[in-house]
């Protein structure tokens, strides 16, 4: 973060130049357990995302154009009764990754999302639908990754 140029005190014999951010800076010496962001679980994520054959002229998006926002307000994607809602919860996306979130949330970790448009471009373009896929990129075992966590700088 940027200094204010105020010197603050550290430790009892120590000061340090103060420094202005929007949260802590990244201290692994004490992980709270509980997570501190247990709740996080039921954070919602919008994707939005849009393909484009150029070849064919032919573009789609996940959020359909029938999609209004009192719906989106309202929905939570669910692959089998809700599958063109473009919202998810955090902890469904962790639970469809194999992981748990409330171990996720102590120390932190990276998901992708992978979204697959296989179209058939000689079908209807309503057959032409996303699947979403997650997957835990980084090391569940903190002792063995490099800069685990959460890394707040």
């Amino acid at each position: 973060g940027i200094q204010t140029g105020e010197c603050v005190q550290y430790k009892d014999n120590i000061k340090t130049c103060e420094v202005f951010a929007w949260c802590p800076v990244e201290d692994d010496s004490h992980i709270p357990k509980p997570a501190f962001l247990r709740e996080a679980e039921n954070f919602t994520l919008l994707v939005k995302n849009n393909i484009w054959y150029r070849k064919f002229n032919f573009s789609k998006r996940n959020i359909l154009p029938t999609i209004n926002s009192t719906y989106l307000k309202n929905c939570i994607y669910d692959a089998q009764t809700d599958p063109f809602c473009p919202i998810f919860r955090l902890g469904k996306i962790v639970e469809a990754a194999g992981q748990d979130f409330q171990e996720m949330a102590v120390e932190g970790g990276v998901m992708a999302l992978q979204i697959n448009w296989d179209c058939n471009l000689d079908r209807a373009a309503s057959h032409c639908v996303p699947k979403y896929s997650f997957r835990r990129l980084d090391n569940k075992d903190s002792a063995h990754t490099v800069a685990p966590g959460y890394n707040f700088r």
